[in-house]
């Protein structure tokens, strides 16, 4: 692997000097980028001005934010801000969410999401630019705005994609593309249409970077670590649009069985409808010989940077985490947890 990322594991409610540690933990081993996400806890941004203080080597990326929830400008001028205070450091990932996320906990719109996510990424690099912008789309507008800061190296721009549609237009305008839920095999067809949308704007696949987050546990307790990921599965298996991937990733029997449980109020029998190869195809859980070895084919199928997941059972996640963040190391740890 020429490259190699780390997520921060904000599904579990940890103090943020936790996730810090992590952080710097990763920097002292050799990872390449740190990313986080945001859900309803720490929010994204604010935790990249953390990380940016208490970091000097490592890039950070957010992965990803949804649009709907800042406008564009906002987005801009943090990009700005945070391209300044870490210049070259900062990877700006941006994506659409969920109707659940957007539309019932923001109580905002969430309709025609990649027209939505394009008219995002033109304003935002237009304003990042430093020239006066004036832009009239469907969902954005602005009348003269200008960034009065711009950081001294270029913002990359990623897109957190699923779908083919999203594919190809992470393809055509995005820096990078960050892939999410899959299993090795199905790396090849996301990379088959993110270049069909690179070719639209006259690129080719080796101008994109794509990552992809892999849920790993490096534990003794594989029983627990398997019944998390279960649980995890399950929770994206019943939104439509990650029912429709995992489907087209060859699980529609367990995508059916799920979905039929869940809708009848059986939870457990929903989670107990993951079966083995379904767990198997996306996760890693077990031994470091056997996380770093799942790592390095998601690298073979053609990831340029495969992104460590780590995930915990059990009342005390912390050793586990970093256990698991510590396997990958590239360069012996100095860092104590």
């Amino acid at each position: 692997m020429t490259r190699l990322g780390l997520s921060l594991p904000l599904m579990h409610p940890l103090p943020l000097t936790v996730h810090l540690s992590l952080a710097r933990e990763a920097q002292t081993l050799g990872f390449d980028r740190v990313w986080a996400t945001e859900i309803a806890g720490p929010d994204a941004m604010t935790l990249m001005g953390l990380l940016a203080a208490h970091t000097s080597r490592i890039g950070f990326a957010t992965g990803v934010v949804p649009v709907q929830t800042r406008t564009p400008q906002v987005l801009a001028m943090t990009a700005a801000t945070l391209g300044s205070v870490a210049p070259g450091r900062f990877t700006l990932g941006l994506g659409v969410s969920s109707p659940i996320i957007v539309g019932q906990w923001h109580g905002l719109p969430w309709d025609r999401p990649l027209e939505r996510l394009r008219e995002a990424v033109t304003l935002i690099r237009l304003a990042l630019s430093g020239e006066k912008v004036s832009f009239e789309g469907r969902h954005y507008h602005c009348r003269n705005f200008r960034l009065s800061m711009l950081p001294p190296q270029p913002v990359k721009i990623v897109l957190g994609a699923l779908g083919p549609r999203m594919l190809e237009l992470a393809g055509e305008i995005a820096d990078g593309v960050l892939l999410n839920w899959l299993p090795p095999e199905a790396v090849p067809a996301c990379l088959s249409r993110i270049e069909a949308g690179a070719k639209k704007a006259g690129r080719s696949l080796a101008d994109i970077e794509v990552a992809g987050f892999v849920r790993t546990s490096v534990t003794d307790d594989i029983g627990a670590a398997r019944q998390w990921l279960a649980r995890d599965i399950t929770g994206y298996a019943i939104v439509d649009s990650y029912a429709r991937f995992f489907s087209e990733c060859g699980y529609t029997d367990e995508i059916a069985r799920i979905n039929a449980a869940w809708q009848a109020g059986d939870r457990a029998g929903a989670v107990a409808q993951v079966s083995d190869r379904f767990l198997e195809g996306l996760g890693a859980v077990g031994s470091e010989a056997f996380c770093r070895d799942r790592m390095a084919q998601y690298a073979k199928a053609g990831l340029t940077e495969p992104v460590v997941f780590p995930f915990a059972a059990g009342s005390d996640p912390v050793p586990t985490l970093f256990r698991t963040v510590r396997a990958f190391g590239r360069e012996p740890s100095r860092s104590a947890s």
